[in-house]
């Protein structure tokens, strides 16, 4: 029997980290099982293990990659916008329509966050520093960048926009998520350069 070159392995690896990324958002941490990322990334529960020493090890890369998609997401949103137009644009895609229904590829802290409490260091590890570098991401947008107060309303409106769009996907009134979507933008549209 052929082993597998190094780029096979690792390109299989690729795909039970997107996998499991997409599974942790969709159904949480408890609701995710290695047989169903296995399967969802088309192989068998048998191999796990030449790619990950654990559950919590797959689950923290899983949180990891999920997180470095939503904060890429967000910083090319900025980047293709004009600068003074960057935080209202890039808010404007994370209180969208589309964002509020891609649970799959949305951001994990929205679907996640409740969960985080309980989960292994290594998981929590990887959420924070996607959660930081996320507000980095958003201080960057704001004139007075690398100031104090401008870190603090980036923590502000970082939590304004995970919580609305938390709060809009857990209604179950349309209406109500729309308005709860548009009223923050509405709230933070002043504040953008």
């Amino acid at each position: 029997m052929k082993k597998p070159n190094a780029r096979s392995k690792e390109a299989t690896h690729e795909r039970i980290v997107d996998a499991a990324a997409r599974a942790i958002r969709r159904s949480g941490y408890d609701g995710t099982s290695v047989a169903d990322i296995m399967k969802q990334a088309g192989l068998t529960h048998g191999g796990f293990y030449a790619h990950f020493s654990s559950r919590e090890a797959m689950l923290a890369e899983a949180a990891d990659r999920a997180g470095a998609d939503a904060v890429a997401a967000s910083a090319r949103t900025a980047a293709n916008a004009p600068p003074e137009q960057a935080l209202l644009r890039m808010m404007s895609a994370y209180l969208s329509q589309e964002h509020l229904n891609a649970v799959e590829k949305g951001c994990p802290v929205v679907a996640l966050g409740s969960e985080m409490p309980r989960q292994a260091p290594e998981v929590r590890r990887a959420t924070t520093r996607r959660i930081k570098e996320m507000i980095d991401v958003v201080a960057r947008q704001l004139p007075d960048w690398g100031q104090p107060a401008a870190h603090e309303r980036a923590l502000v409106i970082v939590s304004s926009m995970v919580g609305t769009l938390l709060l809009a996907r857990a209604v179950d009134d349309p209406k109500l998520a729309d308005a709860l979507l548009a009223s923050t933008l509405k709230h933070f549209a002043p504040t953008a350069p």
